[in-house]
């Protein structure tokens, strides 16, 4: 087991070099060890799970509009049920549901259509009358509603212990992991540095250099969350990623009886029109929603004014929790993409250079699956889902796919 101080220097060589251990980075080292790669270095410039993992709201949900994706999230569910028995880590996972709020006739037609393919792969998502929602969700103003959404298999767990359990595995497993090191650049067949503009395809990736050591190797995976964008930058490949700022804020514990609730049955709550959301977080309740004018850049400071407008939504659709004290809050980024889908592919003009990345507020949740597919990519197996259509070429090629169920 290698030692993990801050001093640790990169090896000189590895099978394949991983970049951000999140839970994607995390995931994707551990499934390529189980596959029997060896030399695998899963390089963090941080440490494991601190970037938008860390941030992340923690919810886990299989209702979305794409079929790949509704895949993806219930392989991943699957995993998190049974996380604790398979990785002996608790991850305080949370199945109360996930319930949308719907306030238009054409969005809960949309909706239907998408329970209706949710239940045809197995899920036992439904639709909800006004008056089913309210008996779900008494906090809520049903004012202006016209229907619900509701998956009572979603949930929502803590982000932070389900990358430790890949991490702990991953090392079992012979993988190296380089915490506060930073990637500076790439090599490829042509000797020359990498940056810029891409190339004709035939080039392919030899190294990988880092403010711990240069790291020769075949095979890349950027799974740097936010960050992807540059680091496919500096290697000349096109990740079209862009950061997006979401802040988070936890209540202190709440009194239950006063409120009308019980914790042990309140579901995660989305008002899909605003993307306001709220679910327990231990004895208190946490809420989330977007700025009121969108920051586009790696600001993960708290604004002052973002409470003023979280306070508006909470006033507006759930009034019951208005008096809810603050106890703290943080703020993190998104990574967008163009359509809100994931990228997950090998770059063209780069070959050897993997990436899972741009999964748009949905990645934590798709991790578990997600590392079982790159591995299986790498390796030349046949993944559990055709991940074809998220290649970052689709952009060029089929154009932009459509996702409707983001927050």
């Amino acid at each position: 087991m290698e030692s993990t101080s801050p001093t640790d220097t990169a090896p000189a060589s590895a099978e394949v070099v991983i970049i951000g251990a999140g839970v994607m980075g995390a995931s994707i080292a551990y499934h390529l060890a189980r596959h029997g790669v060896e030399d695998i270095v899963l390089v963090e410039r941080d440490v494991p799970g601190s970037g938008s993992t860390s941030k992340a709201a923690g919810g886990v949900r299989c209702q979305f509009s794409d079929e790949v994706n509704i895949a993806l999230a219930t392989r991943s569910l699957e995993v998190l049920r049974n996380f604790e028995a398979e990785f002996g880590v608790d991850i305080d996972l949370v199945s109360n549901g996930y319930l949308f709020l719907l306030d238009s006739a054409e969005v809960a037609e949309t909706f239907a259509a998408n329970v209706e393919l949710q239940q045809s792969m197995g899920l036992d998502s439904r639709m909800l009358t006004v008056a089913e929602v309210a008996e779900l969700a008494p906090y809520i103003n049903m004012e202006g509603l016209v229907a619900g959404a509701f998956n009572p298999g979603d949930g929502h767990c803590t982000p932070e212990a389900v990358v430790s359990g890949y991490v702990s595995a991953a090392r079992s497993l012979g993988v190296q992991v380089l915490k506060n090191c930073e990637v500076t650049g790439f090599e490829s067949t042509d000797g020359a540095d990498l940056g810029g503009s891409g190339s004709n395809g035939s080039r392919r990736v030899t190294a990988v250099t880092t403010s711990k050591g240069r790291i020769e190797c075949a095979q890349v995976v950027c799974a740097a969350g936010a960050w992807s964008g540059i680091i496919g930058e500096a290697a000349g490949v096109d990740l079209p990623v862009r950061p997006l700022r979401r802040e988070i804020m936890v209540s202190e514990p709440v009194d239950e009886a006063a409120l009308g609730i019980d914790l042990t049955q309140t579901p995660f709550t989305i008002d899909f029109s605003t993307s306001f959301y709220v679910h327990p977080e231990g004895p208190g309740l946490l809420f989330g929603c977007p700025d009121e004018s969108d920051v586009w850049d790696f600001d993960d400071k708290r604004n002052p004014d973002w409470l003023p407008t979280l306070a508006e939504l909470i006033e507006t659709r759930a009034p019951a929790l208005g008096d809810v004290e603050a106890k703290h809050g943080w703020a993190g980024l998104y990574e967008m993409t163009p359509d809100h889908n994931a990228l997950i592919g090998q770059a063209e003009e780069l070959s050897g250079f993997f990436y899972a990345c741009g999964f748009s507020g949905h990645g934590f949740l798709m991790g578990p699956a997600v590392g079982e597919v790159v591995a299986d990519l790498m390796t030349g197996g046949q993944p559990f889902v055709d991940v074809s259509g998220l290649d970052k070429r689709r952009f060029a090629t089929s154009g932009l796919r459509q996702e409707l169920n983001i927050v």
